[in-house]
C-alpha cells in the first residue's frame, strides 16, 4: 500500500548512523575501555564469538554497538532495545541496569566456566567479615551461611535481575531486523528532540505515538522475520514518517506564527509572548492553507490545472449506522470499499459516478480516502450538492456490502477512532477523561495513526486478492483536455 508521504526532516537521517553522534568523545572513551578489557570485533570472529558491546542509551531504549578492531566507526548496531511506552521509574532503572558495562570474569582453569570478578571480591570480603564476626562472638551457624551466601548472590543475582528487567524491554538482533528498527529509532529521536521543552501538545503526543510504534515493531520483530511481517512493518514505518512530517510542519508553522507575533509585538507592546501560554492546549486548529496534507488529504485539483487521470486501486472509507452481521458478532460501524464500487448500478447515479471522479483524481495507488477528506476538499461540505448525495450513496454501498454484491473491509472502530475518521484532516476531537478529570485532545497525529492501522489491515486483506467492486459497473467520467 502507498500513501501521501513527505520527506522526513533531514536531521533524522543522521541520528544513530554511528554511535554517539552528539558526543564523539564518549565513543573514544568506550572504545578504549573495550580494547583494554574485552574482545573487540575483527575478521577472526566466528559465530560463537562474543565481542564486547558498547551500549548507547536513547530516549526509548538503547543501541548496542560492536567495537571494530581497525578503529573505524560501526554503522549497524549489533542489537537494539526498546523500553515499554509510558515506563515507570523502576522500569527506567531496569533499562540502566541492562545497559551497564559487562561484568569482568575470572577464568577457572581447574573447572569449566568462569567467575564474576565481583563475586570473587565479595567472597574475599565476606570471608574477612565472617572471621571477624566469629572472633567477636557471632555463632558459626550464623556467620558461615552468610559467608557462603554472599558470593553466591553476587554470582547469580545479576542474572535473575536481568531476566526481570528484560520483561519491560524488547530487544532485536539480526542485520535485517536491526537495520529496519534503526531507521525507526532515528525518526523517533527526531520526534523526541522536537518535543523536548515544547509546550505543543501535538509534538509531545507525536513522540508518545512514535514510541508506541517503535515498541510494536520491536515486539513483532522478536517473533517474526522481516519477510513474514513485511506488511505490518511497512504500515508502522509509514506512520512514523507521517509523524515526522507532521512535526516538521508544526515546527515550520510555529516559526511562522512566532515571527508574526514578534512583528505584532513591535507594533503593540502589550502582546503576550509565544503562541500559547505554558500548559494550554489549542482546542481549535488554525487554518493553514500552505500546510502539505497528511494521509488521505490530497487537495482537490484547481480548475486551471491540467486534468488528472483516474488513479487505480483507490479506496473510500466512510462511517455509517452500526449493524451486526450475525448473532454474537462485533458491531460494524465503518467500511472501506474499492473506489470502483461507486460505479455499481445499484448505487444512486450519477451521484456515485461523480463522487468516483472526485475520489480518484490526483491520488496515489492504494490510498485510503476518508469521506471526511472529500468533505474537507469540497469547501467543508458546502460544495457537496454540486457533486452528489453522499448520504444516499454510502447507504447504497452498505446495502451492497451486506448483500454480498461487492467486497469490503468491515470495521468496528472504537468511539474515538471513529470520530477521528469522521472529522477533517485538521480537526480536533475532545474527550473527557473522568479518571483524570480533564479533557484529552486528539488531532491529526491520532487520525493518521487510525488510518495507518486501517491501511495495515487492508494491506493484509488485498495481499492475496484485491477488493471486488461488483459486476456490471458503469463507465467512469472522462475529462477532456
Amino acid at each position: 500500500m502507498t500513501d501521501t508521504l513527505h520527506t522526513p526532516p533531514p536531521t533524522a537521517a543522521a541520528h544513530h548512523r554511528h554511535p554517539f553522534i552528539r558526543d564523539p568523545g564518549r565513543w573514544e572513551k568506550e572504545r578504549s575501555h573495550a580494547v583494554r578489557t574485552g574482545h573487540v570485533h575483527d575478521d577472526t570472529c566466528s559465530a560463537v564469538c562474543q565481542p564486547v558491546l558498547v551500549h548507547e542509551r536513547t530516549s526509548c531504549g538503547w543501541l548496542a554497538w560492536t567495537v571494530p578492531a581497525d578503529g573505524t566507526l560501526p554503522e549497524l548496531p549489533q542489537q537494539i532495545g526498546v523500553l515499554t511506552p509510558g515506563a515507570t521509574l523502576p522500569q527506567r532503572l531496569a533499562l540502566r541496569w541492562l545497559t551497564r558495562r559487562p561484568a569482568q570474569r575470572i577464568a577457572l582453569h581447574t573447572v569449566p566456566g568462569s567467575l564474576r570478578f565481583s563475586a570473587a571480591a565479595v567472597a574475599l570480603v565476606s570471608l574477612v567479615v565472617g572471621l571477624f564476626a566469629m572472633r567477636h562472638g557471632v555463632p558459626v551457624d550464623v556467620a558461615l551461611p552468610a559467608m557462603l551466601l554472599a558470593p553466591l548472590l553476587a554470582e547469580h543475582l545479576p542474572g535473575r535481575l536481568d531476566v526481570r528487567a528484560r520483561e519491560h524491554v524488547r530487544s532485536v538482533e539480526g542485520d535485517g531486523a536491526v537495520r529496519y528498527l534503526q531507521r525507526l529509532a532515528a525518526l523517533h529521536t527526531s520526534l523526541v528532540q522536537a518535543a523536548a521543552g515544547s509546550d505543543h501538545y501535538e509534538l509531545r503526543r507525536s513522540a508518545e505515538v512514535g514510541h508506541t510504534v517503535l515498541w510494536d515493531a520491536a515486539d513483532m520483530l522478536q517473533t517474526h522475520d522481516t519477510r513474514s511481517a513485511s506488511a505490518s512493518l511497512i504500515g508502522r514505518e509509514r506512520l512514523m514518517l507521517q509523524l515526522a512530517d507532521q512535526v516538521a510542519q508544526i515546527i515550520e508553522r510555529s516559526a511562522t506564527e512566532d515571527g508574526a507575533a514578534d512583528a505584532d509585538q513591535m507594533r503593540e507592546p502589550g502582546w503576550p509572548l509565544g503562541p500559547y501560554p505554558p500548559g494550554v492546549r489549542p482546542t481549535t486548529p488554525r487554518p493553514t492553507p500552505s500546510t502539505p496534507p497528511l494521509k488521505g488529504t490530497v487537495l482537490m485539483p484547481q480548475p486551471e490545472s491540467s486534468p488528472a487521470v483516474h488513479t487505480q486501486d483507490v479506496y473510500l472509507l466512510f462511517a455509517h449506522e452500526p449493524y451486526y452481521p450475525g448473532p454474537g458478532t462485533q458491531e460494524i460501524n465503518t467500511t472501506v470499499v474499492a473506489a470502483d464500487s461507486l460505479l455499481h448500478p445499484q448505487v444512486l447515479q450519477p451521484d456515485g459516478t461523480q463522487i468516483h471522479d472526485l475520489l480518484t483524481q490526483g491520488r496515489h495507488p492504494g490510498e485510503i480516502i476518508p469521506l471526511s477528506t472529500l468533505t474537507h476538499e469540497l469547501n467543508g461540505g458546502a460544495d457537496w450538492p454540486t457533486v452528489g448525495d453522499w448520504e444516499h450513496v454510502t447507504t447504497d454501498l452498505v446495502r451492497l456490502v451486506r448483500s454480498g454484491d461487492c467486497d469490503a473491509l468491515s470495521l468496528g472502530l472504537p468511539e474515538i477512532a471513529r470520530a477521528l475518521v469522521c472529522t477533517g484532516p485538521h480537526s480536533h476531537v475532545r474527550a473527557f477523561d473522568a479518571a483524570a478529570d480533564e479533557f484529552i485532545v486528539y488531532g491529526a497525529a491520532e487520525r493518521a495513526a487510525v488510518l495507518a492501522e486501517i491501511d495495515v489491515f487492508l494491506a493484509g486483506l488485498v495481499a492475496e486478492q484485491g477488493l471486488w467492486p461488483g459486476d456490471g459497473l458503469l463507465t467512469p467520467l472522462v475529462r477532456r483536455v
